[in-house]
Formats: C-alpha cells, sequence, structure tokens
C-alpha cells in the first residue's frame, strides 16, 4: 500500500468526512450511500458531489456510464435469523465501456480507497442496474 499512499492522495476534509460518513450510518435505518471519484490530475480522491443518497435507484441514475466510481454503502437488513445488520461496504464501479487509463487509475487506489474508508467488503459492479440486486450480494455478507 506504500506506493499507492504516495501517488494518491485524500484531503484532510475528504478523511474527516470518511469517518463522519463510517460512524454515522452503522445505525441508520435507511441505505446511505456517498459516492467517490478521482481527480485525474491531481489524483485526489474526494466526494463527488456532496449528496448522500438514500435511495438506491437516485444512486443508480446519478451513475455515469463510462466512469469508475468508488461508492460507500451503508445498507440495513434483517438476516434470515431474524437479526438487524447493517453492512458497510464500497461498491467498486467499473462499467464495461470505461477507457483502459480509468481502469488502471481506480484499479491502483482501490485497495487504498478500501483501507482508508476501513469497509469490511468490496463489491465489484459493472453496470448501475446491479445496485438492484446489491440486497441480495449483501445477504450472504452479514
Amino acid at each position: 500500500m506504500a506506493s499507492e499512499s504516495r501517488l494518491y492522495t485524500f484531503s484532510p476534509e475528504t478523511q474527516e468526512k470518511l469517518r463522519r460518513f463510517r460512524l454515522g450510518t452503522s445505525r441508520a435505518k435507511d441505505p446511505q450511500a456517498v459516492v467517490y471519484q478521482i481527480d485525474k490530475h491531481s489524483l485526489e480522491i474526494a466526494q463527488a458531489d456532496d449528496e448522500t443518497y438514500t435511495n438506491i435507484q437516485e444512486l443508480a441514475d446519478e451513475l455515469p456510464d463510462h466512469s469508475p466510481r468508488f461508492i460507500l454503502l451503508s445498507y440495513p437488513l434483517t438476516l434470515p435469523s431474524g437479526r438487524l445488520s447493517v453492512p458497510y461496504v464500497m461498491l467498486y464501479y467499473l462499467p464495461v465501456t470505461c477507457n483502459a487509463e480509468l481502469r488502471m487509475l481506480y484499479a491502483g487506489a482501490k485497495e487504498l480507497m478500501r483501507n482508508t474508508a476501513e469497509v469490511g467488503k468490496v463489491i465489484e459492479i459493472s453496470e448501475a442496474e446491479d445496485l438492484e440486486t446489491i440486497e441480495e450480494k449483501l445477504g450472504g455478507t452479514a
């Protein structure tokens, strides 16, 4: 991870936002998601917009068709045992139509983003429609 941490950066403000989101969503009653992107010139990883999505369909509508994103997701669900669980995961959105340069840029930052955000699991998705089945993917992780 040492080489990634020298290449990609997080501003102190972004690190604080990551920490607050992680701590603030652990008791959430609704899904919560924030989208992060990498600035191609400065290689800074930052929140794409100031939006915290609580509707998965709205999130899917906002994802670009040809550009990868990191999505931090806190998704409350009831396990088959009846227990409430709130998995905190990173969705690695990598559309099949994105160019090789962007693929490499995001691939190089994936583990750094995972460790900095302190997520429990990374789930790779290739299209926005994959969000429709996210509950099934999370059901086996908790």
